[in-house]
């Protein structure tokens, strides 16, 4: 779920450019529902079709946003707990169903859940609290968070600017045809994404209901 319209990231890049991307991203990794992977690709795509913005500044200050927003949410849910979130977690969208898979995936998982989540949806927005208050070592929630930050952002902006740029230079019938292909390309990249993710909680509910209770 998103709280702002993919309307708005337009005027937003205009004015706020570099800080909108930083703000957004950091406060959805740090566990409010804003769209940080829609973010990302449109705002690619501005810089590819305007070149406002600087591509490698704008992967940086994302990568660094959602690595800080990270850690901020990590130590949020280390110091309300895990008794805590199962209390008040609705009112941000973590469900005690959510809660029970976040405990079941990070004792199965453990680091492999943090660089990966980035790139799942529920569990990009929920992973830093879920990991602050299952109390994984911080040294090790570092590592592979700003790992997983930085193949994130690097996969989908430079990804998407790469599509947008030469959907743009190339004109005529073979750059419409290029810019179909690799619209598609990314389209099914993202799909495949979200498709493994609902398998991925599928899966991980199935065993969890057959798990003994911990």
């Amino acid at each position: 779920m998103s709280l702002l319209p993919l309307h708005l990231l337009d005027s937003l890049f205009q004015q706020y450019g570099y800080t909108a991307v930083f703000v957004i991203i950091m406060l959805e990794s740090i566990g409010l529902p804003l769209p940080g992977e829609s973010l990302m690709i449109a705002a690619a795509l501005y810089t590819a079709s305007t070149h406002h913005l600087d591509i490698v500044l704008l992967v940086a200050i994302a990568a660094a946003a959602a690595i800080c927003g990270d850690q901020i949410g990590y130590f949020i849910g280390r110091w309300i707990g895990f008794r805590m979130l199962k209390r008040w977690g609705r009112k941000l969208g973590l469900s005690e169903d959510r809660l029970e898979l976040g405990r079941f995936l990070f004792r199965k998982y453990g680091a492999a859940v943090v660089f990966f989540g980035r790139f799942v949806a529920i569990l990009r927005t929920f992973a830093a609290l879920l990991a602050g208050a299952n109390r994984m070592p911080w040294h090790s929630f570092l590592l592979w968070n700003s790992l997983g930050g930085l193949a994130w952002t690097s996969l989908y902006g430079f990804g998407a600017y790469a599509l947008g740029d030469a959907a743009k230079r190339i004109s005529g019938p073979v750059g419409i045809a290029m810019a179909v292909i690799g619209a598609a390309a990314l389209l099914a990249a993202i799909i495949f994404i979200h498709r493994n993710e609902s398998r991925l909680i599928e899966d991980a509910r199935r065993e969890m209901q057959q798990s003994p209770k911990q």
